[in-house]
């Protein structure tokens, strides 16, 4: 077909509405691959992501953390004042002198070495945050990419849409050159030339709009990949040569299932209830944990009359902790991780449900984009076969010039549905992988 091979007129369609924003353009020719992988290297959306799942990375390193050992040490000098003695009454006090200047140093180390499963739990909630901060970063690539080729599709839509209006405009204007020749010759009533200069007027307001909808839709696109504003995006239009095929409902509900990163969160979820579960009931068990420490003080002041030494002393153990409150008060909690974890098991059934649904009417609309485009097929069929039989009556003088323009028109719009048509089939497709997670 004549637009989509035309290649140089596309070009040249890229760069005449540009061309007025005052700036030398760049053009830039990029097909959807071209643009994902920009996107993946440039996108703020992307980056953003790349950090949170950074960030989750990092937390659960941090948690892990609570499986290594405690260790404290403190160092601190002191300046000690007289004490003062007296019986139990309050008489008979007097004076008790004490050495001044204290010091004291100590070292203790603790390992927690049961604790009921809270520090397993929290390590393991940890790592399942991470898993979604990397779904997520997955989903918002796969909305990226789903903004970026609809608006690339869709500017190659204008561009053919421009094309069909400067052929019309071309074309109006010769009609209205000709009924001029002709309302000087007495043969074309006034009436005539305003109707098709009202017509001309039409085109170019629609010529205007569609102009300006490439620019802004350009500037979407370059915008999101971070290329220098002046850029030009050109369209690779052999894009069409191979259009997907289709393939069984079934096969896509199959992809949603394993792929779909909302899914997988949906699954993950039920993962972090169960574990908030475990984390919960930890708090009925007692925690065990080994300590040891090492002391280093002076005076020593707990002798009367104190002793102006320094003593050293260490202790080691076996501590057990047990959160008594936890008896009446962890019931509650434990019913409260139990219907979040239902809560989380009824999302995803809904969910899987709602993607069901979703796949199932991108598929109806793939499948139908096929059926469009056979049928603009056959009326690019019928309308060339008018433009043939219009054009050998006009060639004899059996037609008028603007039954010859209509067939035209309708020739040039049947060719632009039919390339549509190709480029709503590619469209379907990706919001197919889109709605399958497999973008």
């Amino acid at each position: 077909m004549r637009i989509i091979k035309n290649i140089m007129v596309i070009t040249s369609l890229v760069v005449s509405p540009i061309m007025s924003w005052g700036q030398s353009p760049q053009v830039r020719k990029m097909n959807i691959e071209n643009m994902f992988d920009m996107a993946e290297s440039n996108s703020r959306n992307i980056h953003v992501s790349d950090m949170a799942e950074k960030e989750a990375e990092q937390a659960v390193k941090v948690a892990r953390n609570a499986k290594l050992p405690a260790i404290d040490a403190s160092l601190s000098g002191s300046f000690l004042g007289n004490g003062w003695i007296a019986d139990r009454d309050f008489s008979n006090g007097q004076k008790a002198a004490i050495p001044h200047w204290g010091n004291n140093f100590a070292l203790e180390a603790s390992q927690v070495i049961y604790a009921g499963g809270a520090i397993s739990s929290s390590i393991e909630i940890a790592k399942l945050q991470y898993q979604s901060a990397r779904l997520d970063k997955e989903k918002n690539r796969q909305d990226v990419r789903f903004l970026l080729v609809g608006n690339y599709l869709e500017m190659y839509k204008l561009y053919n849409q421009k094309e069909v209006y400067l052929k019309n405009i071309e074309q109006t204007e010769k009609l209205l050159s000709d009924i001029k020749a002709k309302q000087a010759e007495g043969l074309a009533l006034k009436n005539d030339i305003t109707r098709y200069e009202l017509e001309l007027k039409s085109l170019e307001l629609a010529l205007t709009q569609v102009e300006n909808s490439i620019i802004i839709i350009n500037n979407q696109l370059v915008t999101i990949l971070h290329l220098p504003p002046e850029t030009i995006i050109e369209i690779d239009t052999s894009l069409l040569d191979n259009l997907p095929a289709a393939q069984n409902n079934s096969d896509w509900q199959d992809i949603a299932e394993n792929s779909l990163p909302s899914l997988q969160q949906a699954k993950i979820g039920i993962e972090q209830s169960k574990k908030s579960e475990t984390l919960v009931k930890s708090e009925r068990l007692p925690s065990v944990a080994l300590f040891a420490a090492n002391h280093f003080d002076g005076p020593i002041i707990i002798e009367v009359p104190p002793i102006n030494k320094n003593m050293n002393y260490w202790y080691m153990g076996v501590s057990i902790k047990f959160n008594l409150a936890s008896i009446y008060k962890s019931d509650k909690k434990e019913k409260l991780a139990k219907l979040s974890t239902q809560k989380a098991i009824e999302s995803e059934l809904l969910l899987k449900e709602n993607i069901q649904t979703d796949v199932k009417a991108a598929h109806i609309r793939f499948i139908e984009s096929f059926t469009i485009y056979d049928t603009q097929m056959k009326s690019l069929e019928l309308a060339t076969q008018n433009y043939n039989t219009v054009n050998n009556r006009y060639l004899n003088d059996l037609a008028l010039i603007t039954d010859m323009l209509d067939a035209s028109n309708s020739k040039l719009s049947a060719e632009l549905q039919v390339a549509n048509a190709r480029i709503n089939i590619l469209f379907n497709y990706y919001r197919l992988k889109k709605a399958a997670g497999d973008l």
